[in-house]
């Protein structure tokens, strides 16, 4: 029987000829023995990982020399399909030559790409990246066992889409500054949900801790509460006299920007405060290093000036005093 016929004419598409080549004739399939890493003057490394998606396994062989932290060979064994052995021994190509350290660094993505034919076609289909995903879990794995630490060790922040390799905060950052309002939107800047779309919403082959429309949900939710805030905070300020204005100001001075100021030296004290035309005009003094500093009448400026924009109301500027 073809493999077209097995996987499916349209789907057998989708794949590239570096992937077909790997499934059938691997390069890196097989295990290093203890003896064969002694010869080497390496340690020999064994690492398990299975995916849920599809009950896909893979074990991953590492010869480490203890003295540069060199990946000398990688070898593996996968129990599962054509997709996982093609991305498992990509992800050991990948990692022979290169420090434990190094090899933490390779996503999932670098896999996927390592296997194209062509620099802007995928060389898998959508529903299999999750198979790439377990090679760059193995790869953890492995360094935490070498390093002796947890795999949590390797992970910064929570990881929302699997497939592409974007945390929780990269999408809320990426809504907030984009003002997205749809699911679409998040997947296109982010590439979140591109994929096996399992982190989309629930129902997908794979229960998640977080779903993009969840995500946006909230956020969205967080920054309309925001929005009112200020709104109210704006109709507070411009209703208050000049002194009730200066304390607001200066509250927000102390707590806020003083001490990030202070932290490289620097401070600044308000000289005066007038109102001209719909406009509150903050006057400064900077003293200590933000004095002379060029930074200190353009990007310091208007950090200050817009966080108190921000906060209190748009009608503020802040002047340095000549």
């Amino acid at each position: 029987m073809a493999k077209r016929d097995l996987i499916g004419g349209a789907l057998w598409e989708q794949y590239s000829k570096k992937v077909s080549d790997r499934m059938n004739n691997p390069i890196h399939r097989g295990e290093i023995t203890e003896e064969q890493a002694k010869a080497m003057g390496a340690e020999l490394i064994v690492a398990d990982w299975g995916a849920e998606a599809c009950g896909d396994a893979v074990r991953l062989y590492w010869a480490v020399d203890p003295k540069t932290n060199k990946i000398l060979d990688a070898r593996f064994k996968s129990f599962g399909c054509g997709t996982a052995i093609a991305s498992s021994d990509t992800m050991c190509e990948l990692c022979i030559g290169k420090t434990v350290d190094e090899a933490v660094k390779i996503t999932n993505l670098d896999v996927e790409k390592a296997m194209r034919d062509e620099e802007n076609t995928p060389s898998i289909p959508p529903q299999k990246m999750h198979c790439s995903v377990m090679a760059y879990d193995v790869i953890k794995k492995a360094a935490s066992i070498y390093k002796g630490v947890d795999m949590s060790h390797f992970e910064n922040e929570e990881i929302v889409c699997e497939c592409a390799r974007v945390s929780l905060g990269t999408i809320k950052e990426v809504i907030r500054l984009n003002n997205l309002t749809t699911v679409e939107q998040i997947t296109q800047y982010t590439k979140a949900g591109a994929f096996c779309k399992s982190c989309i919403r629930p129902g997908g082959h794979e229960l998640r801790k977080y779903y993009l429309v969840d995500i946006l949900k909230e956020v969205r939710a967080q920054m309309e509460k925001e929005q009112v805030a200020q709104s109210l905070n704006a109709k507070e300020f411009k209703s208050m006299s000049i002194v009730q204005k200066l304390k607001a100001i200066e509250k927000i001075l102390d707590e806020d920007i003083k001490p990030m100021l202070a932290a490289d030296g620097g401070s600044l004290e308000v000289v005066d405060i007038k109102e001209s035309e719909g406009f509150t005009d903050l006057y400064i003094n900077y003293i200590g290093a933000c004095q002379g500093c060029p930074a200190s009448r353009t990007g310091t400026l208007y950090a200050i000036q817009n966080y108190l924009n921000e906060k209190l109301d748009a009608s503020i500027r802040v002047l340095p005093v000549e």
